[in-house]
């Protein structure tokens, strides 16, 4: 039997930060709140109960073995192990292809957007949000009406942020206000059909899938509100920025040479 929703959660030496997103999430996961949930809006009887799929990205610590020792208490808990570091992109379409959830979540690590959101985002998914339309892939946005940031990142990052995001929007995915949130979930057949034309392995990828959903227009896309808690420890760099936007023009270049397709 498949599990209803798999969270894929990429990692690369996160044997610190871990610990802690994997005993929420399953904590959450296994709660009759979440088993309520699933009941009123699974239409499914294939599909039952949830699986934890980490992809550790070729960390350099010890990930993986902390990894490990939590399977004898998360018992839906399960890892894919690369030997070499090929970026968040990368681990996050492995995971992605390789789940078997009917919806399939991915989240960062840091647990900075917290897993009871997906309460939001399954009403969506059958036509039971707030505006009755079935969606295909929903995403979790710092920015729309509702949100929240309790702990906010440094201003020069919200600056080039917001700026990039504009340059995001006019180049690749106009509309979409918050591409980079690392909270997003697709039906499986939007999982399989977008994550298997993907090709940017680094931060923009998350533009990447974006923009694939919307050349293949067959599936709706939902940005819904969360709180969003930023980690002083955070990886992303200035140098990330720079590389969001060079990877956003050779999207667009891709859009134009018909690679997607």
């Amino acid at each position: 039997m498949k599990p209803f929703l798999s969270v894929i959660i990429p990692a690369y030496n996160e044997s610190k930060r871990i610990i802690h997103t994997l005993l929420d999430v399953d904590r959450y996961l296994s709660s009759e709140k979440f088993k309520k949930l699933t009941q009123q809006h699974n239409d499914d009887r294939d599909a039952r109960g949830y699986e934890i799929l980490v992809v550790d990205d070729g960390s350099k610590d010890n990930t993986v073995e902390v990894v490990k020792k939590f399977q004898s208490i998360i018992k839906n808990l399960k890892i894919i192990e690369n030997q070499v570091n090929h970026g968040k992109g990368f681990a996050v379409r492995q995971g992605m292809i390789k789940a078997r959830g009917k919806l399939r979540l991915f989240t960062d690590a840091d647990n900075s957007t917290s897993i009871d959101h997906i309460e939001k985002m399954i009403p969506c998914f059958y036509g039971q949000g707030d505006d009755n339309v079935k969606y295909s892939i929903i995403i979790g946005s710092r920015v729309v009406r509702g949100a929240e940031i309790p702990v906010h990142q440094p201003l020069y990052k919200e600056i080039l942020g917001k700026l990039g995001n504009k340059f995001i929007q006019l180049v690749a995915v106009p509309g979409i206000v918050d591409t980079q949130c690392g909270f997003k979930c697709f039906t499986d057949k939007a999982a399989r059909s977008v994550f298997t034309r993907g090709v940017i392995d680094g931060w923009a990828f998350d533009i990447e899938i974006l923009a694939i959903a919307r050349l293949l227009r067959c599936y709706k896309i939902k940005e819904v509100p969360v709180k969003w808690i930023n980690d002083p420890e955070s990886r992303v760099t200035l140098k990330a920025y720079f590389q969001v936007l060079l990877e956003t023009i050779k999207i667009r270049i891709n859009i134009w040479r018909g690679l997607y397709k």
